[in-house]
């Protein structure tokens, strides 16, 4: 081999590893030798379909946008997209945003979001530790109950939001919130006290919404039974939390 061919060889070799390492920080692999410039990335219109595989939170809030997609836009004051750890082992899922979230932007930050704090305390963990969401974005009027084309039009960005987290636990508070994410319209009554299977793995606890437990505090020591089902899981997933839980 003459030192023209060597200088061809080595070009090739170096254009053939550059394409490689394109390829796969691009998440795939073609033929050709060289990279091709990606494709500029454009914003969803809000009628848009999801598109579907794995993403990131931010992705997800960006597909979001200023959401149009269902008659609760026009009443509400700021979208509540959820909080909290981005990767959480446990993740808290209510029905929809109150008077105080519409207006801060952020779940469960109220009377029954004090409650709830507590309850996260109570099982070792903290709010920054888990995530907290809803299955509408936005608050219904007079905090009713959602509707069947509102949850069609959020429920796919909870999904993904889900998807995006990949909790071992989520705990459904209220009969609304576990009605949605297990496709069903039963009593929470009869759902909560056991596990149900759920997207990719996850364990599913319904429990009473912390709203209700204001109203009707006799139901906490059910709902604290609940949770101690939940340490109990973590705990034979080999997942700690970062302090004792109560007794």
């Amino acid at each position: 081999m003459n030192d023209d061919d060597r200088g061809d060889l080595a070009r090739l070799t170096s254009d053939l590893r550059a394409a490689v390492a394109w390829h796969a920080r691009a998440g795939a692999f073609a033929a050709s030798a060289r990279p091709t410039a990606a494709p500029e990335r454009t914003e969803p219109a809000d009628d848009a379909p999801i598109p579907l595989g794995r993403r990131i939170l931010a992705d997800i809030r960006a597909e979001l946008g200023d959401c149009q997609r269902c008659k609760l836009a026009p009443t509400r004051n700021k979208i509540v997209f959820g909080n909290g750890a981005e990767h959480a082992v446990l993740m808290f899922v209510g029905e929809g945003p109150g008077a105080d979230e519409d207006r801060l932007g952020d779940p469960f930050v109220g009377k029954a979001g004090e409650l709830l704090d507590k309850m996260i305390d109570a099982m070792g963990w903290s709010r920054d530790a888990v995530y907290v969401a809803n299955t509408v974005k936005c608050r219904p009027p007079q905090n009713r109950t959602p509707e069947a084309d509102e949850l069609a039009a959020c429920t796919p960005f909870l999904h993904a939001q889900i998807d995006a987290i990949g909790p071992r636990v989520i705990v459904a508070l209220g009969k609304p919130a576990a009605n949605t994410l297990l496709g069903t319209n039963a009593p929470i009554s009869s759902l909560r006290g056991r596990f149900h299977d759920y997207r990719n793995g996850a364990r599913l606890m319904p429990t009473f919404h912390p709203a209700y437990l204001l109203r009707e505090p006799d139901k906490k020591r059910d709902t604290w039974n609940d949770l101690k089902l939940v340490i109990a899981e973590l705990e034979r997933l080999g997942i700690t939390p970062p302090k004792p839980p109560r007794a």
